[in-house]
């Protein structure tokens, strides 16, 4: 029998946290309820969820801390975490996703549509099978041992990461807009905005370090991979 994804929920309302982890149980999912940031991480520390629904609200540390805390830890950078929250401007989203956050929920929100982004980012994590490795101005990707490299040394990416760096570097030199980036890295994108490529090639950036500048935004247009960087204007 398979193991079921491992679903994290933290919420201070048990109400709500138990017509989410019921809902979770009937369809194929192991939910585990923390009502704070304490009995989030102690959970945590002792089984790695495969996921995390975190409300934005919660008593002691927010969500937003929680998601900064776990995003910057080697152990759980890479779980996905969804972000649930009753504030749907467009400023909180973007807090919520350079937070950390993979998706952004807005209360009130059906089943389905849960359920819906759970399994599209248990999808994206899921590395795909592929044994090519592509090099371009001194970064390499090598699929088949899923390993990144900037100039011989190694450079952790997040799983997201990995399949973005791996499309751009099949189509170097090409520009790519983010709803095209969207439809070719995440597939199943009818949950998210644009605003999450710009996020993920943030961390991207970030991971290659002095390799991130190969990595460039044309304004107006998305981005390319380039192994001949535009020099940087002058301040």
């Amino acid at each position: 029998m398979r193991n079921q994804p491992r679903i994290l929920i933290v919420e201070d309302e048990p109400a709500i946290a138990e017509l989410i982890a019921v809902n979770l149980r009937h369809n194929g999912l192991s939910p585990t309820w923390a009502e704070d940031g304490d009995a989030a991480q102690r959970e945590i520390d002792a089984v790695l969820p495969d996921a995390i629904l975190l409300d934005w609200m919660l008593p002691g540390e927010s969500g937003l801390a929680l998601a900064r805390r776990w995003r910057s830890d080697a152990r759980t950078r890479a779980v996905p975490i969804l972000m649930l929250t009753a504030r749907g401007d467009e400023p909180d989203k973007v807090a919520g996703l350079d937070a950390g956050a993979d998706d952004y929920i807005t209360k009130p929100f059906s089943t389905q549509e849960l359920l819906a982004r759970i399994r599209a980012v248990l999808r994206r994590r899921a590395p795909e099978k592929t044994d090519e490795t592509m090099t371009l101005g001194g970064i390499t990707l090598d699929g088949a041992a899923h390993r990144v490299t900037w100039q011989g040394r190694p450079v952790k990416v997040g799983p997201t990461e990995f399949k973005l760096l791996r499309f751009l570097l099949k189509h170097p030199e090409r520009v790519h807009s983010r709803q095209q980036l969207l439809d070719r890295v995440w597939g199943d994108h009818v949950f998210l905005e644009e605003r999450t490529v710009d996020v993920h090639v943030k961390r991207l950036r970030e991971s290659l370090g002095a390799g991130g500048a190969l990595v460039e935004t044309v304004r107006g247009a998305g981005y390319r991979i380039t192994a001949q960087p535009a020099p940087r204007e002058a301040a």
